[in-house]
């Protein structure tokens, strides 16, 4: 028996992509073995892997990011090779020589081809060598008019870290401080290098797969224009509009570049398309990336199945790879509110149901249930739609999301079935300038959603549950309390917490989430029991029950199906879905936070704040004055008006919880605000 055969394999890495290396493994025969931290105890992966291994700890440099404990780990469990997955130690040269010094196998790239990439600035010159086009670097020394825009990178990293466009002159020092010291923090290197930006550009990259026998594939291309923060939201394979000649061309350039570093295993070479059609090479990717379901499902492979041939030895089942098929589209399902910054959610998921059927994939380290913390990237799933055509595979990509069921934090679910359908998204009009021109829109109030008959429906659902539902919704919301109508009688029946009086409409209040908005809604309970709107013509109730509710509305029959979690209220339509919180009849004064006032908006940790703050300096509107890192991601704290900082509750690595009191500013439009320098937003 060979001795590089894997038996068993260790996925040194969490969440999706271990699910995703798991479920290959059980084809294949496979045992598998998981890592996991303290706050992954009772993680998905760690429940689908045959073996788990604890990383004491919860944040990622303490767990998945140490490589002597995840080397440990797979002696430990016996294993014979490590697969890094991807993020955390996947690119990391040192930790695949220390799993190959084990005498493990290492599912990945040679040693070599990570140390030659892992460098921005090296492997463009190594490109250059190869014949691999790409931008003209420029020296931000000498740098005028003429090279602006400009794009500084983290040289060490990828993933939006380290990231600044600059098109004014004037502000090239600060940007280059600020890009070195993100880097820095981000990598452990704060080495940043200038190229000049492209407007209007589209990230389009070519998955390849090369073996040792000197096969290498260029496995098509993919778009991955759809970004937000540098990051991206939707893929797709093969990159739509491009001509015969820049396909051929971006092909050439990725096999190139794979020989020119003697690469074996899966790697993505990325490029950026100008709007003339000329590619530019960004970097190469020495693992698997997100989005690598789109050309599995193109091209009918599997290609964790394939780096595991590779790993073991094996050649490419022939020279060329198969004929692709078909287009595919991915969105990738994040707990993060596209409203408010892209700011990422916590908390339980209650419940994630995708629909099954031809065509449809979903890839998840999440089940209902689970709990989305703070530590480890926001992205809840990936799901997949494969069809004949672009258009057929986006048509099903946006009806699956939006009819899935999604309990829990908010999500960029309505963002994404948005993006899919938008004018420019369907005339593969793609670049990654998308969400800078099109947010607001998307993530506005839409024609085509109803939450005032989503609360309707909401509320007789809750009318019809009976009194022991309505007594338990009292003790959450506090409703007054029934008094019997005569000394030991019994309490009226009541609906929604108020009484059953037929003279009189009883009424029920909501809250939208995320934007707020509130509704009420009137309704009486006449002698046959169902409850009817009141104060709604057109709308007609056919039935009600607990958990459905089915009504007509201009003569359109439809459906709701209510969930409810403690004072949370979650209504799925076919093309929506509402959530609510039932609020008491009687607002709380000591609900409302004094003016000015600083909440953390997720729980996370302080990581600075702005330069000479203090309690009674003055501040402008719009300033950022603190910032938070939570989930891979800083944001900023900004000033909600001019005027002085009366009380400042944080400090550089103190945790938070959401709500908490960080600061205080005291609106003054007389101030004269001193300016506090500070770098732009984070990625």
């Amino acid at each position: 028996m060979r001795s590089d055969v894997i038996h068993t394999l260790l996925v040194a890495n969490r969440g999706e992509i271990a699910c995703r290396i798991f479920r290959t493994c059980r084809d294949l025969g496979i045992t598998t073995v998981a890592v996991y931290s303290d706050a992954d105890a009772d993680a998905l992966h760690v429940r689908e892997a045959d073996l788990a291994v604890r990383l004491p700890g919860a944040a990622p440099a303490d767990t998945y990011l140490r490589g002597d404990l995840v080397v440990a780990a797979a002696r430990a469990a016996g294993a014979d090779a490590v697969h890094p997955g991807y993020g955390f130690l996947s690119e990391n040269a040192a930790f695949a020589a220390a799993v190959q010094d084990a005498g493990l196998v290492w599912v990945g790239p040679p040693v070599k081809a990570i140390e030659l990439m892992a460098s921005k600035t090296r492997a463009k010159e190594l490109m250059a060598g190869a014949g691999v086009p790409l931008l003209a670097p420029v020296d931000p020394a000498t740098a005028g008019p003429d090279d602006l825009p400009l794009l500084l990178k983290a040289a060490a990293g990828g993933g939006g870290r380290g990231m600044r466009i600059v098109r004014e002159l004037d502000a090239l020092p600060s940007e280059l401080l600020a890009a070195a010291a993100e880097a820095a923090s981000a990598f452990g290197d704060g080495e940043v290098f200038a190229e000049p930006y492209v407007e209007r550009g589209r990230h389009v990259e070519v998955q390849v797969m090369a073996d040792a026998h000197d096969t290498v594939w260029a496995l098509g291309t993919r778009d991955c224009s759809l970004q937000r923060r540098h990051q991206k939201v939707i893929e797709e394979a093969p990159a739509p509009g491009l001509d015969e000649a820049l396909r051929t061309r971006l092909h050439e350039a990725a096999v190139a570049a794979a020989r020119a570093v003697g690469y074996r295993g899966a790697g993505t070479v990325e490029f950026l398309v100008s709007a003339e059609g000329r590619p530019y090479f960004l970097e190469m990717n020495t693992r698997l990336q997100v989005e690598h379901p789109v050309t599995e499902a193109v091209f009918g492979l599997d290609l964790v199945a394939l780096q595991l041939r590779v790993a073991e030895g094996e050649p490419l089942s022939a020279p060329e790879p198969p004929q692709p098929s078909g287009h595919a589209v991915e969105a990738r399902l994040y707990a993060e509110d596209p409203a408010r910054d892209w700011q990422p959610q916590t908390g339980a998921l209650l419940t994630l149901e995708v629909p099954e059927g031809p065509g449809l994939r979903l890839d998840t380290g999440y089940t209902g249930g689970d709990t989305i913390g703070v530590h480890y990237d926001p992205m809840i799933a990936k799901v997949i739609a494969h069809a004949p055509t672009r258009t057929e595979a986006v048509r099903l990509l946006a009806r699956a999301l939006e009819r899935a069921r999604i309990h829990g934090p908010v999500t960029n679910r309505d963002l994404l079935v948005r993006s899919l359908r938008h004018p420019d998204f369907a005339a593969a009009r793609l670049d990654t300038g998308f969400y800078d021109r099109h947010l607001a829109e998307l993530t506005g109030p839409g024609a085509d959603r109803d939450p005032a008959t989503a609360a309707l429906a909401a509320t007789l659902a809750e009318a019809v549950r009976g009194p022991e539902a309505v007594r338990g919704a009292e003790a959450v919301h506090g409703a007054e309390t029934v008094r019997p109508t005569r000394p030991g009688g019994p309490a009226p029946a009541r609906f929604g917490a108020w009484r059953n009086v037929p003279s009189q409409p009883q009424r029920k209040r909501y809250r939208s989430e995320p934007d707020g908005t509130e509704h009420e809604v009137a309704y009486r309970t006449p002698r046959t029991g169902v409850p009817e709107p009141h104060g709604t013509p057109g709308t007609r109730v056919l039935t009600a029950t607990p958990d459905r509710v089915t009504l007509e509305v201009d003569g359109v029959t439809r459906h709701f199906a209510i969930t409810t979690h403690a004072d949370r209220v979650h209504v799925d339509t076919p093309d929506a879905s509402y959530t609510f919180t039932a609020l008491p009849r009687f607002t709380d004064p000591a609900t409302h936070t004094a003016p000015g006032s600083l909440l953390a908006p997720m729980p996370g940790t302080v990581v600075r704040l702005a330069e000479g703050l203090a309690a009674g300096v003055t501040v402008e509107a719009g300033q950022p004055l603190i910032w938070l890192e939570a989930m891979k991601m800083e944001h900023r704290i900004l000033a909600p008006a001019s005027g002085t900082l009366t009380a400042l509750h944080a400090a550089p690595g103190h945790q938070v919880e959401v709500g908490a009191l960080l600061a205080v500013v005291q609106e003054d439009p007389a101030a004269t605000p001193v300016p506090v320098p500070v770098p732009e937003e984070t990625a």
